[in-house]
């Protein structure tokens, strides 16, 4: 039982990293907290999450890092050892960890994409498809509207949104953003530039608010590179690893990019790592010379030994067909759920494997949704492109009791939303 010292001093804690969060990180970011309690979490395995004050909560929220759960076994045993032996490398001299993990992610992708530059970000490997691109001749870029690939300066200038761009420009040159979905828009910029453009795209908008591809989509617009001589970027920081129910989208739409970026579960829940793939060809600038680029933590021991984790995982327990199992389950009656409980609030439940997204109304009613799950044990995601879907990335090794305890969660937490707003004055809506 927790005694009221206890509880006391837990309340100054958190009162004291609210206020370092102010001091020294982010005013933004404290006020965000402040919405959800002021909670800190301070403790994590598998699906669940612990604050300070004891409180557990399912975590399907990670914006798609814990596909294995988080502390895995495997993956926590395999970096201990590491951490024990030889962390990080001098970089002139073989390394064998590495070399194992690039054997690794190269036997779960495809077959052509057999050449790896590791990095640690998501937008680190959106420059490194950047740059391997321009390499290979391509000074101009295509990008979709509501796509995220991250907020370097690179990356922000594929990232097309107007909030995040603005106070940075100007970012790269010659880059062209059009709807995701449009192949007549996409043809239009490539035939204008034949041999000279690079697409970016990923295969499900997961920060646009789980924006799925129109059918035949995605090999729609290999065809046009293809036809047009262009460069194809398949960016699955989010959307890799299992998290749509395959290995990758570039398996489950038919795919075969000039590089694919991996990211976020790659480090099984426990190092940050991602990774840029190329076919031998495409990889040649970077195969010439090994200097070209580089980073000091690239392919650092202690975070391949978690790469190796993370496959070996994701292959031995059957996480691709969790996830797509999983996913199958909880769709449905997210979406029955939201509809009869949110009447003319909800505009859409959509998702595939276990990236789903809830589309309200509107902006504010996402986030007082993810309030009321958190009220009731669940923590979800905001989506940053699109601010009016409240998302869903759970882990796939969820149990029949954890998605009881999802539903139960989310059918409590969409009832008081409703009661809630029926309180509300009607100019306040």
């Amino acid at each position: 039982m927790t005694t009221y010292v206890e509880a006391d001093r837990t309340a100054d804690t958190e009162a004291e990293i609210l206020g370092l969060y102010r001091k020294h990180l982010s005013k933004g970011r404290a006020t965000v907290a402040e919405l959800f309690g002021s909670h800190m979490e301070v403790e994590s395995s598998g699906a669940r999450l612990r604050t300070s004050d004891g409180k557990e909560y399912l975590n399907c929220s990670g914006y798609g890092v814990f596909v294995m759960g988080a502390r895995h076994p495997r993956v926590m045993e395999l970096v201990r050892r590491q951490l024990e032996t030889h962390p990080i490398a001098t970089r002139i001299l073989l390394e064998p960890t590495v070399g194992r993990a690039a054997e690794a992610l190269s036997s779960v992708v495809p077959a052509h994409l057999n050449r790896i530059h590791f990095a640690l970000s998501g937008a680190e490997a959106v420059e490194t498809g950047l740059k391997l691109a321009r390499a290979n001749g391509k000074k101009r870029l295509v990008s979709m509207r509501m796509g995220y690939h991250g907020k370097t300066l690179g990356a922000l200038s594929a990232t097309a949104k107007e909030v995040y761009q603005k106070p940075f420009r100007p970012l790269l040159a010659d880059v062209t953003h059009i709807p995701f979905g449009d192949l007549e828009a996409l043809e239009e910029v490539l035939s204008a530039h034949p041999g000279e453009t690079a697409v970016i795209v990923e295969p499900v908008q997961g920060e646009g608010g789980v924006i799925l591809p129109p059918a035949g989509y995605l090999p729609g617009v290999e065809r046009l590179v293809r036809t047009y001589d262009g460069f194809l970027i398949l960016d699955e920081v989010q959307t890799g690893m299992g998290r749509l129910g395959e290995w990758w989208g570039a398996d489950l739409y038919g795919v075969n990019p000039d590089v694919l970026l991996a990211g976020k579960a790659l480090g099984g829940g426990v190092m940050p790592v991602s990774a840029a793939l190329a076919s031998r060809k495409t990889f040649a600038p970077f195969d010439k010379d090994p200097y070209l680029h580089t980073g000091t933590f690239t392919g650092a021991p202690v975070l391949m030994a978690a790469v190796q984790g993370a496959i070996e995982v994701v292959k031995e327990e059957r996480l691709v067909s969790r996830a797509a199992e999983l996913g199958g389950r909880l769709l449905p009656e997210l979406s029955r759920i939201a509809h009869q409980n949110l009447p003319g609030l909800v505009k859409e439940v959509r998702g595939q494997g276990l990236l789903i997204g809830i589309e309200m109304v509107e902006a504010g009613l996402a986030g007082e949704l993810l309030i009321e799950l958190f009220n009731h044990g669940v923590v979800g995601n905001h989506s940053m492109n699109g601010s009016a879907v409240a998302r869903f990335t759970p882990p796939a090794i969820l149990t029949d009791a954890d998605v009881t305890f999802l539903l139960e969660a989310f059918d409590k937490a969409t009832r008081d939303l409703l009661a809630e707003r029926a309180r509300m004055p009607e100019g306040g809506r």
